[in-house]
């Protein structure tokens, strides 16, 4: 049977990312032989819509269960539609994930565990929550940093979160998640910047 993990990297020695729709990429995995493809999210950078594309998404590749850490209620409502089971809170290392789901010790749900725009929350420069009234600054500014001056993306804890402990796990998770990819993003540039010297 496929399932389909979001991951932070493209093999299953990853661990889980804590978004679904907005993870950065994900691996559908062959549970009978653990054999695996791991997809970007071209999802990722959605202001919205992101975790119905995903949800789509890994309905398009047969998946028939999904593992994440949050998910957003229009992404759990069109996994429902497409009878995906869905295992949320999810944390660690994918493989283990997937070996805990194989022998029965995951719950699965019908409900959401994250707001609606996971992932996009908006934070002022006090910390506190906001929600601007024009968009995520794309495109506003024209070049000249006009746009959302002041303003940070950042994660939102999960909605169900009631542990300070499970929050402080979660987050250094995902700052080391984070480090990870920026890791591979700037051994991306490098390695284009090599090509296009030689070119």
């Amino acid at each position: 049977m496929k399932i389909a993990v979001s991951s932070t990297g493209t093999d299953l020695g990853a661990q889980i990312d804590p978004r679904f729709g907005r993870c950065a990429y994900f691996l559908i995995i062959e549970t009978d032989g653990m054999s695996f493809e791991a997809f970007d999210n071209a999802n990722i950078a959605l202001g919205g819509g992101a975790g119905i594309q995903s949800a789509q998404l890994v309905a398009s590749k047969g998946a028939k269960a999904v593992i994440t850490g949050s998910c957003g209620p229009n992404a759990v409502r069109t996994l429902a539609v497409a009878g995906i089971e869905l295992f949320v809170g999810q944390m660690g290392n994918i493989k283990e994930a997937v070996e805990r789901y194989k022998k029965g010790e995951l719950a699965p749900t019908n409900k959401a565990n994250a707001p609606d725009h996971y992932g996009m929350r908006c934070f002022n420069q006090t910390g506190e929550t906001s929600t601007p009234d024009f968009g995520m600054g794309r495109g506003r500014g024209m070049g000249r940093g006009m746009g959302m001056s002041g303003w940070r993306e950042t994660e939102a804890t999960p909605a169900t979160d009631s542990s300070g402990k499970q929050s402080i796990s979660l987050l250094k998770n995902q700052a080391a998640d984070l480090k990870k990819q920026m890791d591979e993003i700037e051994s991306r540039i490098r390695n284009l910047e090599k090509e296009s010297l030689l070119s």
